[in-house]
């Protein structure tokens, strides 16, 4: 493998990317100026590209972002052709994104699939959005408006042309995931009795079925973008999927994602009210508390497994990267979690 990370050699990933920006954008001829790793993307690696366009549609210097697969991933991960079909619908639906440009599966180019979008502005680290004491007075405001960013997702339905790769919601729903999340557990080298507990509660406690929507599936503090106080883009769609319009709620609002303030039960930034009233005035629909709960305990359990997968790429895969090492000592903190949750008597969280 190159020194920069990608299949072919940085110069040859230069000139052919250079070569594709042309062919799709119509323009004479693309200079790439940069070409250069960002931090972060566990799942997948992303690239800052930097590049000069002479003529066609992106006339002049262009700030874009170059997505592709990490050398080992996860199953349940969308292709990036696949996750770009869903970056366009969230586009089209005025999801804040960022702009989705082009996408291509040849491998001559780069020597794997991905995708190009516009660069934006702004941080998406986590602890340092959840620490900042200069954005406290606005936080409340951000939650408000991330909760109707993702009423702007759930508007989008099935069936849906362009996404018709989805899979349906009654393969992918709650008990079909308790399945493998049983199925992952029984095959795992460690036991996990928490986990397995608070799958069964899961089990016993199913909501009322649902009208399906789009789900980010991993909506939460992270992987979302602020420019100071505003938000500019909704990130990471890779989980993207059919599925209850609470399942999203529930993950924003699950410790596991509150970060330096377990206090704040949404996403570590505010109380739930906020960002229940910006889902509910876009949405026109109320949150279901009780269903919010469910999908809550749902996450941790979700989380867990996923920290899980994330340490056997290093335990057994042998990807030599510490972060994913680290990460299976989440699934720890979500055992705790399910134990406080359900030690509670299962009450639903209200806003």
């Amino acid at each position: 493998m190159a020194a920069t990370g990608l299949p072919r050699s940085e110069p040859a990933a230069r000139a052919a990317l250079a070569r594709f920006f042309a062919a799709t954008s119509g323009a004479d001829a693309v200079k790439i100026t940069g070409l250069t790793p960002l931090r972060g993307g566990a799942i997948q690696e992303n690239w800052a590209v930097d590049a000069e366009f002479s003529g066609g549609a992106v006339a002049g210097e262009q700030r874009l972002v170059l997505r592709t697969a990490a050398p080992t991933g996860v199953a349940a991960s969308l292709s990036r052709l696949e996750e770009f079909a869903v970056l366009k619908a969230a586009f089209a639906a005025g999801v804040t994104v960022p702009e989705p440009l082009w996408a291509s599966d040849d491998l001559a180019i780069i020597g794997k699939p991905f995708f190009v979008m516009r660069r934006i502005e702004g941080t998406a680290a986590a602890h340092r959005i959840t620490r900042d004491p200069t954005l406290d007075p606005a936080l409340p405001a951000i939650a408000e408006r991330l909760g109707g960013e993702l009423a702007r997702i759930h508007t989008i339905r099935p069936p849906r042309a362009g996404l018709a790769f989805l899979v349906s919601y009654e393969k992918v729903g709650p008990a079909q995931q308790i399945t493998a999340f049983r199925a992952y557990l029984d095959r795992h080298p460690m036991p996990r009795p928490v986990l397995e507990w608070g799958i069964r509660w899961l089990e016993q406690h199913p909501p009322p079925q649902i009208e399906p929507v789009l789900c980010h599936h991993d909506f939460r503090t992270g992987n979302y973008m602020l420019n100071g106080t505003a938000v500019t883009g909704i990130l990471d769609w890779e989980f993207a999927g059919w599925g209850d319009p609470h399942e999203d709620i529930g993950w924003f609002c699950s410790k596991g994602w509150r970060f330096a303030r377990l206090d704040r039960e949404a996403g570590g930034i505010s109380e739930r009210g906020p960002f229940y009233r910006g889902y509910e005035s876009e949405s026109r629909q109320s949150v279901d508390p009780a269903r919010v709960f469910f999908w809550e305990l749902l996450a941790s359990v979700r989380w867990a497994v996923i920290a899980l997968q994330q340490s056997d790429r290093y335990m057994i895969a042998g990807e030599r990267n510490l972060d994913l090492a680290l990460t299976g000592r989440r699934a720890t903190e979500c055992e705790l979690e399910i134990l406080m949750l359900l030690d509670a008597g299962g009450a639903p969280h209200d806003a």
